[in-house]
């Protein structure tokens, strides 16, 4: 007899939260009231007020912070770790006391305090409002939640919030900050991927300032509103920064200066990657490295995914797929080849593997207040996990990479560090107790700084065993900060072409949130890609930070060369496009250790007074002078491009075009449109097969100013491998056009840091000088007359001189 199943629901299933929206949605809110007492303290103003007490502290004349305590006092020292120190203190700070307000002024930034109820208001030197609040402003509840919100200007527009998908504005979209592991699917409207980054830059009528969100509990951003923004917490302190600017380039430099700044990476991992889930025996990698050569496909590194493992061990390799790593990995290295191994946080479970039986013994890995440990399923199945929020487990995690590093590895993959857990709530218990150097706190509290110290203790311990060289980290998760420590890629995307197209605004974003080195799987990690896709996205993927191809085990392959010779020539193309760009690229990769500014970039950020910008999510600027607009439909061969104001030259017509307009240019299959900026000077090397060869030639490729004006670039080298740079080990030539007439182009040119001896085999000048039949430009290079070796007419002339 058949027995009938019935679902019996309990008293859960009337739960009040669910219909008071739970969470954040469902808190009953109080204001912090009106200001009771003001006084100053010796590194901060303190405000107590009716509902708790706040303090106002100026890190530089440019930045201030604020922090409210709902349990006590501010604590100005939480999560300091997370934080750069202060490079220079503010000014004198000029305090007025008024009967409703009070004003307190450095010489770049204004706080004012309404006093009834509690009000914050910044300004800039000339009255410019900042950020303020109005009706609402800073909020609390019995869960110990915290809110702020502020007014949102009619023109304002919001970037940021580091990898979010959707377009490049946020303006009218909510979004939370958890670190979750997202297999699928990644659409517009996915709340919260793998990093959370708590900053954001508003855009108005030109200017920009910023606001960047100290808070590692879970988070939440509110900017649909018209006339209110705001952010709030499920814990903790309300402890945020306010960046003056004025110019977006500017907020980038001061939020760098909380929290850090991208080192240069080596050279040879910003090549080509390639990678699959998984590369399973030496054999394959061997193979793959030779059909590499074989079809002429420039290649610097392959990855290897979790089946190079025994059992999915981290710090071992299976003897049966890898019998020989070293000698693997050594004879990959004679080829310029490097291996780049995936390691994930969960170690297995298992009493005779030595990390499990040390991290027992030693105290390392993650539990509860009673003392017991967290087990999660993950893929060595039952899995304990390593507390890097403790210092002492991060040495240990990073010293356990000698296993690597003495086989000659330099480079490593971290994955799973939200940390991923397989279960319902894909993460941690949120009851677990970190270490967290000495101050325990909850799971819940730290969960989203969990990637950041696994790529920190990874990165810190291949810098000990390295002697000098510099590594290279991957990671999936993060928070504010990870540049210092890790590249970022985007996660688990799709073969789709929505998935090419909104890797664009995301990598973009993340750019705008201090991290320059990013990239998205070329081609899609799952499902399967085709060949104009593949065509697409490699043409791409040449012009972000982080250039690598991977896809997972069910999809249809995708190295270079699966869908035939028409594809496979244009991805060869492009890979070597990617090589012979190379010398600009790692200048931009200087400029963002010096400044913070990203290497791709948003058209706002050269041009913050062009409002057709703002809302540019699907064109980019690689540096300030090149303008990329990828092909992101299936079968387009044409696309509409907005040039900014100014002269631009069609990278592969060389035909000039006047900007501050959209164009309609030809993109046939093997053509991404790229134009270069009037005043340009781009250093293009020759070909190679990877980073390992020599620059047999270095062309510095000069695309003139406008007459009577003038422009300045610095050619930038070291050798690409150490951090001799950060002690002046380096080369450094500042280059200055001049384009004095209409038909003379000056050149001067100066060493400024001579460190570092480039190896450049030669170097040329190349002058793209604009309309065939026009008069030909005079050459002066240092006040002599330069030597003519070659000249070009076509749709512009090209003349390219002895440097």
């Amino acid at each position: 007899m058949r027995q009938e199943v019935v679902n019996v629901e309990n008293s859960s299933a009337i739960h009040p939260d669910q219909y008071a929206g739970g969470g954040l949605a469902g808190a009953r809110w109080r204001d912090i009231g009106n200001l009771v007492r003001f006084s100053e303290e010796s590194s901060f103003y303190r405000l107590e007020c009716e509902g708790g007490v706040v303090a106002i502290a100026f890190r530089t004349d440019r930045i201030v912070r604020v922090t409210m305590n709902p349990a006590g006092e501010p604590d100005l020292t939480r999560n300091a770790g997370l934080l750069e120190s202060a490079e220079a203190g503010p000014g004198r700070i000029l305090v007025e006391e008024k009967e409703r307000e009070i004003w307190l002024s450095s010489s770049q930034l204004k706080v004012v305090i309404r006093k009834e109820p509690l009000r914050l208001s910044f300004f800039d030197p000339s009255g410019r409002e900042l950020v303020s609040e109005g009706e609402r402003g800073m909020m609390m509840n019995s869960k110990g939640e915290v809110l702020c919100v502020k007014k949102t200007g009619e023109d304002d527009r919001f970037y940021g919030f580091g990898e979010k998908s959707g377009f490049l504005d946020k303006r009218g979209e909510r979004f939370g900050m958890w670190n979750t592991d997202v297999y699928a699917p990644h659409n517009p409207d996915t709340d919260e991927l793998y990093v959370s980054i708590p900053f954001y830059l508003t855009l108005r009528g030109g200017a920009a300032h910023g606001l960047f969100f100290f808070n590692t509990f879970r988070s939440a951003f509110d900017l649909r509103g018209e006339r209110e923004h705001s952010f709030q917490a499920e814990g903790g302190q309300l402890d945020y920064f306010v960046m003056a600017g004025p110019t977006p380039k500017d907020v980038l430099a001061q939020y760098a200066s909380l929290t850090g700044r991208a080192p240069i990476p080596p050279r040879w991992a910003l090549g080509y990657h390639q990678s699959r889930y998984s590369y399973e025996t030496e054999t394959e990698v061997r193979e793959l490295a030779a059909r590499f050569k074989e079809k002429g496909i420039p290649l610097d590194v392959v990855h290897l995914d979790i089946h190079y493992m025994y059992g999915y061990r981290v710090f071992t390799f299976d003897k049966d797929r890898f019998p020989d790593p070293r000698g693997l990995v050594e004879e990959l290295r004679s080829q310029g080849i490097r291996v780049v191994p995936i390691v994930d946080p969960g170690v297995k479970a298992d009493p005779e593997y030595r990390v499990f039986q040390e991290g027992v013994r030693e105290g390392m890995f993650c539990g509860y207040l009673d003392g017991q440990l967290f087990y999660g399923q993950v893929w060595p199945e039952k899995s304990v996990f390593p507390d890097f929020t403790d210092g002492k487990v991060r040495e240990w995690w990073g010293d356990l990479h000698s296993f690597y590093s003495e086989l000659g590895i330099e480079g490593i993959w971290n994955d799973m560090n939200e940390p991923s857990v397989f279960n319902e709530s894909k993460t941690m218990d949120l009851d677990v107790v970190h270490a967290n150097d000495g101050r325990p706190a909850s799971h819940r509290e730290l969960h989203n700084v969990y990637g950041y110290h696994m790529s920190a203790a990874t990165y810190g311990g291949m810098r000990r065993q390295l002697e000098g060289r510099r590594p290279f980290v991957l990671t999936r998760a993060g928070y504010a900060g990870i540049q210092k420590h890790a590249a970022v890629w985007t996660g688990d995307n799709r073969s789709f072409w929505e998935h090419l197209e909104m890797s664009v605004p995301m990598c973009l974003n993340l750019g705008l949130s201090g991290v320059p080195f990013c990239g998205a799987d070329v081609g899609g990690f799952s499902n399967d890609s085709n060949p104009e896709l593949l065509a697409r996205w490699t043409q791409l993927g040449a012009f972000l930070p982080f250039f690598r191809n991977h896809s997972e085990m069910k999809s249809i392959r995708q190295e270079p060369w699966v869908f035939g010779e028409r594809t496979e020539a244009v991805a060869r193309k492009y890979i070597k496009l990617r090589y012979r760009w190379l010398p600009y690229l790692y200048s931009l990769f200087k400029e963002a250790n010096d400044s913070g500014v990203p290497v791709v970039r948003p058209l706002f950020l050269e041009f913050p007074k062009d409002a057709e910008t703002y809302a540019i999510s699907d064109q980019f600027l690689l540096g300030p002078s090149v303008l990329v607009a990828p092909i992101v439909r299936p079968h387009a061969r044409k696309r509409m491009v907005y040039l900014p104001a100014g002269g631009w030259a069609n990278y592969w017509t060389e035909e000039r075009v006047e900007g501050g307009r959209y164009v309609l240019v030809d993109a046939p299959l093997d053509t991404i449109p790229l134009f270069i900026r009037e005043g340009a000077v781009i250093p293009l090397a020759s070909e190679r097969m990877n980073t390992s060869e020599r620059v047999e030639e270095l062309a510095l490729h000069v695309y003139p100013p406008a007459a009577g004006e003038s422009v300045e670039f610095v050619l930038y080298e070291d050798d690409g491998a150490t951090f001799g740079y950060a002690a002046g080990a380096c080369y450094s030539e500042r280059v200055n056009v001049r384009r004095s007439g209409e038909s003379r182009l000056e050149i001067v040119s100066r060493v400024e840091k001579e460190g570092y001896s480039p190896d450049w085999g030669g170097r040329r000048l190349v002058v793209h000088a604009g309309a065939a039949g026009a008069e030909r430009l005079e050459v002066t290079i240092n006040g002599v007359k330069a030597e003519l070796l070659e000249a070009r007419s076509g749709s512009g002339d090209v003349q390219v001189y002895s440097f």
